[in-house]
């Protein structure tokens, strides 16, 4: 993407104007409020503009050039010079991507890649707990019960079925494959050999490949097509004694369908931290379901994502105003 902006014909690069919108009722991003200096510094000429609240915006989005965070349909109407809006997640939730925004010539890009190690790290807890039997275990420790028995799972002979083998889903292979186990993918990207992993499918041949699965792990993000991607009969497919692990978003699976699976021996368990409705809701059966494991959408969390965030769209902002290709562009069209 090459933006217009004055002095971009010649030598001399002039900066840029730039909304950051960091609503003062989102937790956990007073960093971002630092960053109007910190881009200062590395982009002589920027104009940024911080705005706390959707109104704030308003008053300065028909003038910027560029964004950060959730911009709207109602912002995005007034957005008349507007080239590129920078998402604050890997993984959006459904309308973000509106079609307003689907219809321009906008670039967007996103933050994928930031929570690689962490998410898999998270993953690979849920693999080892249910390979150890410490889903059935823990319910025992609570009740005082010293009960030994349980089928181990021996990682090097069995199969891991990643779906979605984006930056978190390569590395969950990565890790699999580094405890010996074989790694099928599934990807609507797939192109050729990826570390780790043995075999490379299109999603249409996922009703295929689940049955040949000892953990089916769901990396990808909320789209169009990853909706309600796993149903009834999709863990119908999955072998008796499998394991389910969602780690994407929670608009890919029906947890209804999900606990009935686990409740009538379907599957063999479900290690799960997105959930079509969040928080999962008190009485939902699956928080009582034996062979479940439950984190509340912890899996991103670990250090150094502010400073990777930070990082990520400061070097943005400076390809931006070089006229440069920008990093992690999005596929509007498909959401990632």
């Amino acid at each position: 993407m090459r933006p217009n902006l004055p002095g971009q014909g010649g030598t001399e690069v002039m900066g840029f104007k730039l909304l950051v919108l960091n609503p003062v009722e989102q937790e956990g991003t007073e960093y971002i409020n630092a960053w109007p200096d910190k881009l200062k510094e590395t982009i002589p000429g920027i104009e940024v503009n911080l705005a706390r609240s959707v109104g704030e915006a308003m008053e300065v989005i028909g003038e910027v050039d560029a964004a950060f965070g959730n911009i709207g349909p109602e912002l995005f109407e007034r957005a008349d010079k507007l080239k590129w809006i920078a998402c604050p997640q890997a993984g959006p939730k459904a309308g973000y991507y509106h079609q307003a925004l689907l219809d321009s010539e906008v670039t967007v890009t996103n933050t994928r890649e930031i929570y690689n190690d962490h998410i898999s790290a998270h993953i690979m807890s849920y693999v080892l707990a249910f390979a150890r039997g410490l889903h059935v275990y823990i319910p025992r420790q609570l009740q005082r019960q010293w009960s030994p028995g349980y089928d181990t799972i021996h990682l090097p002979d069995s199969t891991a079925v990643v779906v979605g083998i984006g930056g978190i889903g390569a590395e969950t292979a990565r890790l699999c494959s580094e405890f010996g186990m074989t790694v099928i993918g599934v990807d609507p990207r797939a192109a050729g050999p990826t570390p780790g992993i043995s075999e490379v499918h299109r999603p249409e041949a996922l009703d295929d490949v689940l049955p040949r699965g000892d953990f089916v792990i769901v990396t990808v993000p909320e789209t169009p097509e990853t909706q309600g991607m796993f149903a009834k009969e999709q863990f119908h497919r999955m072998k008796s004694d499998a394991f389910f692990i969602n780690i994407g978003r929670g608009a890919t699976v029906f947890l209804d369908d999900l606990a009935d699976a686990v409740q009538e021996g379907q599957i063999a368990g479900a290690g799960l931290d997105v959930f079509e409705v969040e928080p999962l809701p008190s009485n939902h059966p699956l928080w009582s379901t034996p062979g479940v494991l439950i984190t509340p959408h912890v899996a991103g969390r670990g250090p150094y994502l502010e400073e990777r965030r930070t990082e990520l769209f400061v070097e943005n902002c400076r390809l931006f105003n070089e006229g440069k290709p920008l990093n992690n562009v999005v596929d509007k069209a498909h959401w990632f």
